[in-house]
């Protein structure tokens, strides 16, 4: 521990397990106070058996207005990392309105209740940093039967540089986060329904695998050293931008 973030008061969504557990394991680690948020409970509570005193859990959830006001009045923060998202399989012809909906609610317009929740408290301290998980497949890089997430993950990269550009002179940073794919309880979710279709686990596991030049997916802890640089005032002058950690993937 480094007490890179002591002193500040990071919110988290999607806490509950993956990059956004992470995340908030990382932060807290460098100091931050961190409110870590979820709507599974269960999964949030596991984050206590690391014992750490600057972590608060307590269910928020961001397709809810009055949930995310009531989870932003409590934390009152200095940084933001919109970790909230759902993958959906398929084409465009394969799409259904129902699946259209819930992800932009998801994936793009809980960001915009968070960040909207957030400004005005940022704003009259005089500074903050919001951090948006969009993803390298989208508007960086295309990849087959990711229809819906790719073009909910390229809507986050503008509403990160919107933000950035509005607020750079309030002292607001607003960044974006571009992962390939990381290993996560939900990642190992899509590699067994890719199974399912296949019939075998091994090729499923290899297609995600192959389209990584490393040979590997990354960890979860690997994004999240990404997310305290960006939470840090290491990055102080970096705002509006696509942060690419994704194995080389885009870089083929």
């Amino acid at each position: 521990m480094s007490e890179r973030l002591v002193g500040k008061r990071v919110l988290v969504t999607a806490a509950g397990q993956g990059i956004g557990r992470a995340s908030a394991i990382a932060m807290a680690r460098e100091g931050a106070q961190v409110f870590a948020t979820d709507i599974n409970l269960e999964n949030l509570s596991s984050i206590r058996s690391e014992n750490l005193e600057n972590i608060e859990i307590f269910e928020m959830n961001v397709t809810d207005d009055t949930s995310v006001a009531q989870g932003v009045e409590r934390a009152n923060p200095d940084v933001l990392f919109n970790c909230a998202g759902f993958v959906h399989h398929g084409t465009i012809l394969d799409a259904t309105d129902e699946e259209w909906d819930f992800a932009m609610d998801l994936n793009v317009r809980s960001m915009m209740r968070t960040t909207k929740a957030v400004l005005p408290g940022m704003v009259e301290r005089g500074g903050g940093s919001i951090i948006n998980m969009s993803s390298a497949l989208g508007s960086i890089i295309g990849a087959p039967n990711r229809f819906v997430y790719g073009v909910t993950k390229a809507a986050v990269v503008g509403l990160t540089k919107s933000v950035a550009v509005d607020f750079i002179t309030k002292g607001i940073r607003c960044n974006c986060i571009c992962p390939g794919t990381v290993d996560s309880p939900s990642w190992r979710d899509r590699v067994e329904a890719l199974a399912q279709e296949l019939g075998s686990r091994e090729e499923a596991m290899a297609q995600f695998v192959a389209r990584q030049p490393m040979g590997r997916v990354a960890k979860a802890e690997e994004i999240a050293a990404l997310v305290v640089y960006l939470a840090s005032d290491e990055s102080a002058f970096t705002t509006g931008h696509t942060h690419i950690i994704d194995g080389g993937w885009s870089g083929q």
